[in-house]
């Protein structure tokens, strides 16, 4: 199919999901379209970016509604693969990784996420071949390490980011919200207050520390723990930084646990001029 529309001269957008679909990666199909001729998106779990304990078998999969959602939004192609497409030799596979970005945020706590995902989005472009290939920039750690995999790669594919989609209490959506209690769904917009309220004071001129310590404890006293890291770091290089840079974009990042369920975030800081 791809390939004849590549025959065609038509551009092919990409859109890699793990299910579960919601508004945030609806508005990614809705930037495919604008941008290409055909939008493909896929629909797989996969295992090489879980843990052993972590949620592969809970991980919340809803496969009709996703399909009923990508129809709605006239998304071209749908695309299912099963595990031994991805992985036709089994596990362990070999593994692609982009070691220095993957150690850094996110890395700390779940050493073996980002190459999980690395693996599977190289295997995906290998499929699907697309021109542009889109990603939320509520995973920006995520789309910073696709990037720089792309280009090591030599993959000619351009990565589009989007804006994160948000409730309208500011908590940026997840496929994992589902996982939180009426209880903490109330608590969980705090994430994002406080790395906005952080982002601003630094922006102001607060010592980066004091701004950044100040972000941790008050995520703490509101029952988030834990606590596994509220950083400032350059936007291109995920360098963790101790004050603004000239020209330089930057932004705040945060992981917190609310209930048992993790939480990701990140707001832009303005640049200094």
């Amino acid at each position: 199919m791809v390939d004849g529309w590549r025959a065609q001269g038509l551009r092919v957008g990409f859109v890699p999901t793990m299910g579960a679909l919601h508004d945030g990666h609806m508005k990614l199909v809705e930037n495919a379209k604008d941008r290409c001729d055909r939008v493909v998106t896929s629909i797989f779990v996969n295992p090489t970016q879980f843990a052993p304990g972590e949620d592969l078998d809970t991980y919340p999969r809803t496969l009709d509604a996703d399909l009923e959602k990508l129809e709605a939004a006239g998304c071209h192609a749908a695309w299912l693969p099963q595990a031994e497409e991805i992985y036709p030799f089994g596990l362990p596979a070999t593994r692609v990784e982009v070691p220095t970005l993957g150690q850094l945020l996110d890395g700390g706590p779940r050493p073996h996420f980002f190459g999980g995902v690395t693996t599977v989005v190289s295997r995906l472009f290998n499929h699907v071949r697309p021109d542009l290939a889109f990603f939320g920039e509520k995973d920006f750690q995520q789309l910073v390490i696709i990037r720089r995999m792309t280009a090591d790669l030599g993959f000619d594919i351009e990565i589009v980011g989007v804006a994160t989609e948000r409730d309208p209490d500011g908590l940026a959506l997840s496929s994992r919200n589902a996982y939180l209690s009426v209880e903490a769904r109330l608590l969980a917009s705090q994430l994002s207050a406080v790395l906005n309220r952080a982002a601003r004071r630094i922006s102001c001129g607060t010592i980066v520390g004091e701004a950044l310590a100040e972000a941790k404890l008050t995520l703490a006293s509101m029952e988030f723990a834990p606590v596994d890291y509220v950083d400032l770091c350059d936007a291109d290089t995920l360098e963790s930084l101790t004050a603004l840079r000239p020209g330089r974009p930057a932004r705040i990042f945060g992981a917190a646990r609310l209930d048992g369920t993790r939480l990701i975030d990140n707001v832009a800081v303005p640049s200094l001029d």
